[in-house]
């Protein structure tokens, strides 16, 4: 049996909500591959996405603004060969660039949601988009206006399904009373547990809204290689002391991994998947070795004393650093 043949044994099937499409899980993030931390050739970045296809991937998550459409367009690459329906397309939008491709802010008008959409189906090369979702709350426009406007497009036939990202539990509700809403993207790992505290991951257990769960890995601080590539040297919790802190609790999850003969990355992706059956883990994989990996994550079980053992050994708000530098921070709904 082949890596591949061996990886699409291991995928699960896992839908977005009550009102989402069915997914594989894990899903693979795109943003690694458009040099959000360090570069990654043409080639290979399709490689890798032809890697999670045929392993029996589908949920391949993007944004407009990766690469400043880059990362739209070598998905649209990959593709060009295998069946539209092969994929399910997940694609953030609304976030500004400035010319050298710094975040200049938010745009979460209804004018700007389609205008946004027409370059984006352009860019895919599709005629439609699985789910649609505003990657940040555009603090000047209500999240009714712009969740009205994506089903506007829903009810047109270019977009199938509405997602949110980096939300409150409040605009999560305002928004599911416009329009059904499949999933709620947000950052969420061992490193990672807000949404347990601030009433998010109840909210949407509740309303019946899937999580795609991102950083999964904290940004390769779990299991990576340790470099600090790409933007990396600018989050704080890579910065001095709090990167010693970090990397010392995952000294014990190590020999857990160890114990289950399993890499960190694994025990990672495997422990975000079992907090729920509505939550999926997305994956940003740079090599085909790293799509085999995530892959394998399904295969580790983890029962009540593991959970038990890893909950001591990262409990929650144990990470020392915010998640993102503090003017990136003030613009997260999810936080306030």
């Amino acid at each position: 049996m082949t890596n591949s043949q061996t990886a699409q044994t291991q995928f699960q099937k896992r839908r977005l909500g009550s009102t989402g499409p069915e997914v594989t899980s894990p899903a693979l993030g795109g943003m690694s591959l458009s040099g959000a931390y360090g570069a990654v050739g043409d080639e290979e970045g399709v490689r890798v996405i032809h890697a999670y296809l045929d392993a029996g991937g589908t949920l391949i998550d993007t944004g407009d603004f990766y690469g400043a459409g880059h990362n739209e367009m070598l998905i649209a690459k990959a593709l060009r060969e295998r069946s539209r329906e092969d994929a399910v397309l997940s694609v953030k939008f609304g976030a500004l660039l400035t010319p050298v491709g710094m975040p200049a802010g938010f745009d979460g008008r209804p004018e700007a949601v389609k205008s946004f959409l027409t370059y984006s189906l352009q860019r895919l090369g599709t005629d439609h988009i699985d789910i649609y979702r505003p990657a940040r709350l555009d603090p000047q426009v209500p999240i009714e206006e712009t969740v009205g406007a994506v089903q506007e497009l829903v009810a047109a036939g270019y977009v199938r399904h509405i997602g949110l990202s980096e939300v409150s539990a409040d605009t999560i509700r305002r928004a599911a009373a416009v329009a059904p809403i499949s999933d709620l993207q947000i950052e969420y790992s061992l490193l990672t547990r807000g949404i347990e505290t601030n009433g998010i991951l109840d909210t949407c257990r509740e309303l019946g809204i899937g999580i795609t769960a991102y950083s999964v890995l904290g940004r390769g601080l779990i299991g990576g290689s340790g470099a600090l590539g790409g933007s990396l040297a600018h989050m704080p919790r890579f910065q001095g002391d709090n990167l010693d802190h970090n990397r010392a609790l995952l000294a014990t999850l190590e020999e857990i991994a160890a114990s289950k003969g399993v890499t960190l990355a694994q025990l990672a992706i495997a422990w975000v998947a079992a907090r729920g059956e509505h939550i999926v883990p997305v994956i940003g994989s740079r090599k085909v070795s790293q799509v085999e990996s995530m892959a394998g994550a399904n295969a580790v079980r983890l029962d009540d004393a593991d959970l038990a053992r890893i909950d001591a050994a990262v409990p929650v708000g144990a990470a020392r650093g915010d998640r993102y530098p503090t003017h990136f921070m003030t613009q997260l709904d999810s936080e306030r």
